[in-house]
């Protein structure tokens, strides 16, 4: 998770709490960063370019797998070949 924007949302919690209490807003501002550091760590989340990456797997996996199903209805359709299924 980058740094800048919990550090920016720890800002932001801090400077959004009422009257009196804004006046321990450095601290509350490093506490609010440890919490939201904490929390988005147990959330297991991936980068954008994880994320990316994974995408384009899962495409070519698709286009594999539509070629291959392709194939298979080609074979089924054709003529000939009447010895039915091969068993391992």
């Amino acid at each position: 998770m980058d740094k800048g924007f919990i550090s920016d949302l720890a800002r932001r919690l801090a400077a959004s709490v009422p009257g009196g209490a804004a006046a321990a807003g450095a601290d509350l501002e490093r506490n609010f960063q440890g919490l939201l550091q904490a929390a988005f760590a147990r959330l297991d989340l991936v980068t954008r370019e994880e994320f990316d990456v994974q995408r384009k797997v899962l495409a070519r996996s698709r286009e594999k797998l539509d070629a291959l199903e392709q194939q298979l209805l080609r074979l089924e359709a054709s003529p000939g070949d009447d010895a039915g299924p091969v068993s391992s």
